[in-house]
């Protein structure tokens, strides 16, 4: 059977984000990994490669405590193996998850939500931003402002929020109506070196599309404590002390999405900590149970939730599977195994080294740009082209083949993106040693030295 998986997947199998009519024997052959131990995976011709994107962003432990999840997986479901968070319904797992996050998250955010994933969390809090302010009297405040470059999720809802048309536009006009405003990648922009003037300019240009459109009908506005899409891009300080300010002054609420930067991520249980984010609602998934299990979940704040709370008022939303007690059981040894390892203590001990790691990147004639956090690292390729763009020759072979093939023959499963803006990018689990991001870092250079060799190389043209 072992043989047949790739063929198998391609006959049967619809894979996430992908051109499934070109799988196959004459096609594209189906990359299938079969075990995990400590942070490497093994494929079915028995590889062993690095997991350097911690699976999806998901796998925070890497894969060293399978035994200890399933035993708590086990003990939950002799116990009871389902029970829905439906009307006045609940069990014991997910209340006491619920309580554990609300003692981890930031001030205020007391309440839980569940669902099953992270698309699922943001549909959430869109619903909830849309039902706190009608219950206020004002049903006008329906829209939401997103940033530029951003991915939020692919369900309608979440779907509205990011900012890619190659995804949404299949599916016809967007659920939620959404202005997008500038993110906070200061690479390429004159003048922005300076954190507060670079600062002043992302706020105007916020409160710039809040008076736009209209402050009375703007809801909600979502954004990443760093941007995952478009290359781990960290905000300048004084960001979101702006954006707390811009809403409160104009009233729509601030949602956090947290679903790759919490639980470690970048060094914080959430890693809006970092950068002293007070939000309204926050949704996290990925980490929440190290990978083990799928679940979601929409933090809320206590002003929020008073208002939802309010005699008479319904929330009519739900999940069938939200807050599985299974998920739940495996959440809860998941916030053990971190709090008993220091995982988070891990990360601070050990991201100064990657940082300085990565930044020497920069050297490469490839490299336009490197940046991030924690265990959160993107480098930005530079090409060809006089302005640093990629003729379409020049992406094609070495964003699409050269340097993913340089890496995975190397043994490293890391993220190339070969879409708006080149990247390279790392999420390594959060229990890795120096010797493993030494390793990570070691491999993407090589990759990166030969794409540069390549790139330089007059005698052998790319176009």
């Amino acid at each position: 059977m072992t043989t047949e998986w790739p063929a198998l997947a391609a006959r049967h199998l619809l894979l996430n984000m992908t051109s499934n009519g070109s799988l196959g024997p004459d096609g594209t052959p189906v990359f299938v990994l079969r075990r995990g131990e400590g942070a490497h995976v093994e494929d079915t011709d028995g590889r062993r490669y690095i997991d350097g994107l911690s699976g999806l962003y998901c796998c925070q432990l890497g894969y060293s405590y399978a035994g200890e999840f399933a035993e708590a997986a086990g003990r939950q479901i002799r116990e009871l193996c389902f029970s829905p968070l439906w009307s006045a319904s609940a069990h014991p797992a997910a209340i006491e998850l619920a309580e554990r996050l609300a003692d981890l998250a930031p001030e205020g955010v007391d309440h839980v939500f569940f669902s099953a994933g992270g698309a699922e969390a943001v549909e959430t809090a869109l619903k909830m931003a849309r039902r706190y302010h009608a219950l206020r009297g004002e049903p006008g405040r329906t829209k939401a402002i997103s940033r530029r470059g951003a991915y939020h999720g692919l369900t309608l809802g979440a779907l509205a929020l990011t900012d890619d048309p190659g995804l949404r536009e299949p599916y016809g006009d967007p659920a939620i109506e959404t202005r997008f405003v500038a993110n906070t990648n200061r690479h390429g922009l004159a003048g922005m070196a300076d954190d507060a003037a670079f600062t002043a300019y992302l706020l105007s240009d916020v409160e710039a599309a809040i008076l736009a459109e209209g402050p009375e009908t703007i809801a909600m506005m979502i954004a990443e404590p760093v941007q995952n899409r478009g290359g781990c891009i960290t905000p300048p300080a004084g960001y979101w002390q702006g954006l707390r300010d811009l809403a409160d002054r104009y009233g729509f609420l601030l949602v956090a999405d947290e679903v790759i930067t919490a639980f470690g991520r970048l060094g914080e249980w959430f890693g809006g900590e970092r950068y002293g984010v007070r939000p309204d609602i926050v949704t996290v998934a990925k980490g929440l149970t190290a990978g083990y299990a799928p679940m979601g979940a929409t933090l809320v704040a206590d002003r929020v939730v008073e208002v939802l709370n309010r005699p008479g008022a319904v929330l009519n939303h739900g999940y069938t599977f939200g807050g599985h007690p299974v998920s739940a059981a495996i959440a809860l040894r998941a916030i053990d195994i971190m709090t008993r390892e220091r995982v988070l203590d891990n990360v601070r001990d050990l991201q100064d080294h990657l940082a300085e790691r990565m930044a020497a990147l920069s050297a490469l004639p490839i490299v336009a740009d490197v940046r991030g956090a924690g265990f959160f690292y993107a480098v930005e390729l530079s090409g060809d082209q006089e302005d640093g763009g990629f003729s379409d020759a020049c992406r094609a072979e070495l964003v699409g083949d050269l340097i993913p093939r340089a890496l995975r023959e190397s043994g490293l499963l890391a993220r190339v993106y070969n879409r708006a803006a080149p990247l390279v990018q790392i999420a390594p689990p959060l229990v890795g040693d120096r010797d493993l991001l030494d390793r990570i870092v070691d491999i993407i250079s090589d990759a990166l030295e030969r794409a540069s060799a390549r790139l330089t190389t007059p005698a052998i043209p790319i176009h």
